[in-house]
């Protein structure tokens, strides 16, 4: 068991729902959350992050789950953010659990 988490930005919710169930992830948790950078930028307004003192409205994810299940849902992330057409792709990393009850 692996703890999966899953950051996106607001638009793609959605999306991110759909992936998890064609990933066989049932049980998940998410939260609203705002995404901050530092930094200057000619795209700024078109990254995962405002330079501004608002967020970008974005969405967390996570799951306790099995690694191929893992598998699965990296795999469509990965092809999901292909086809993007901004600069906001679905992030996700893997958090080895050493001990659960």
């Amino acid at each position: 068991m692996k703890l999966v988490i899953v950051t996106a930005v607001e638009q793609f919710q959605k999306d991110v729902l759909k992936l998890f169930k064609n990933a066989n992830i049932e049980n998940f948790s998410s939260s609203d959350i705002d995404g901050y950078k530092n930094g200057s930028s000619l795209l700024m307004t078109s990254n995962w992050f405002s330079s501004g003192k608002g967020g970008n409205e974005s969405s967390l994810f996570f799951s306790f789950t099995d690694d191929e299940n893992i598998d699965d849902l990296f795999n469509l992330i990965k092809e999901f953010n292909k086809n993007l057409e901004t600069n906001n792709p679905i992030k996700a990393v893997v958090v080895p659990i050493e001990k659960f009850i």
